[in-house]
């Protein structure tokens, strides 16, 4: 059980020894999780239904990012509803059960997020810097493989949980979550597992992305300028951002986790219980922000989204205006820049 917290601990529920929060406080967490459980809902729905909608987003790169909001409905339909229980009684009153899975649905979502990001890094920078071999590594056959190698790898990165014993009701974040202090070389390997070596694996690829991107567009500055559109570089920029923003939201975290399973006894209890509560609550946060940035962003998301909130509003209006992104290029390619012959490829995100 959490070393700082004293819980007094039954069966129908675990209960606070530790006077309620402030209601201003209470009123904070729950309002931003409601909000983050609203929108991660309805932009993860907006974004898998686009894709599968519009023939022109059905491609080997975005297989990767219905994977990520596949990942990101997950906590929204099952784990955040029972926090917000647990907020509202002060306590978790689901059973030990609900607990344990909730716990694990939650690692599932998180580790499937940053190797799905990590799953879309690599989908980029094969396709901008080794373009040849693209399509034989990218088929549609190969593309299913890798998004189920990325959810199989998921699984068993988060089953080790149950057998560490790892996952428990922390009351300062009203979550059965991964207890960072029970097994600090599980914690040590998950966050180098889950976080830091993805992280650079990303890093890696943007940076050999950003690198060409910039060696061309000086080199064909003055003869290519015409060709340059503004969507080309937007759509790399996309996923980046989703990546930087990620790395934002859950750096914390992870930099927190780290920190208490190399030293627990020294580190665990100088941990200030308002930063601990805002990285987890971060953390939290980012599942919504993904949707969110593709339709910032990407033009033909955001033709989406329009369209299909357009049949909710308007359903008759919306049969005679049928996207007609539909009917375009069934193979076309993922989100794009340049290939390895200084050549523009094609806006297809």
């Amino acid at each position: 059980m959490l070393e700082n917290s004293s819980i007094a601990r039954n069966w129908s529920g675990w209960e606070l020894s530790e006077a309620p929060r402030a209601a201003w406080a209470v009123t904070a967490l729950s309002s931003v999780l409601i909000f983050t459980t609203v929108v991660d809902i309805v932009g993860s729905l907006l974004v898998i239904v686009s894709v599968f909608r519009n023939r022109k987003l059905r491609n080997s790169g975005n297989a990767f990012v219905v994977s990520l909001a596949f990942a990101d409905l997950v906590v929204a339909l099952y784990p955040y509803p029972l926090v917000l229980v647990a907020i509202f009684k002060n306590r978790w009153s689901l059973g030990e059960i609900h607990c344990k899975v909730s716990g694990f649905v939650m690692g599932l979502s998180v580790i499937g997020s940053i190797f799905n990001i990590t799953g879309i890094a690599l989908n980029r920078y094969c396709y901008i810097c080794h373009s040849f071999v693209y399509d034989k590594l990218y088929s549609t056959w190969n593309t299913m493989i890798y998004v189920c190698l990325i959810w199989a790898l998921t699984v068993v990165a988060t089953v080790p949980n149950f057998f560490v014993g790892s996952l428990e009701y922390d009351p300062r974040v009203y979550s059965c979550t991964f207890v960072q202090t029970v097994s600090s070389s599980y914690t040590i390997t998950l966050v180098f597992i889950h976080f830091i070596v993805p992280i650079a694996v990303v890093t890696f690829c943007y940076l050999k992305i950003w690198i060409l991107v910039i060696q061309v567009r000086r080199k064909v500055k003055s003869e290519m300028k015409s060709r340059m559109k503004p969507s080309d570089f937007r759509n790399f920029l996309t996923m980046f951002v989703v990546f930087v923003i990620f790395a934002i939201c859950w750096a914390p975290l992870n930099f927190i986790g780290l920190a208490v399973a190399i030293s627990p006894s020294e580190i665990a209890s100088r941990i200030p219980e308002c930063l601990f509560i805002v990285s987890y609550f971060m953390a939290y946060f980012n599942s919504c922000l993904n949707a969110i940035i593709y339709g910032l962003l990407n033009k033909n998301f955001r033709k989406e989204y329009k369209q299909i909130l357009m049949f909710l509003w308007m359903p008759r209006f919306f049969v005679q205006e049928t996207s007609k992104g539909g009917t375009e290029g069934l193979k076309s390619k993922p989100s794009p820049v340049f290939n390895n012959n200084n050549q523009m490829k094609t806006d297809t995100i």
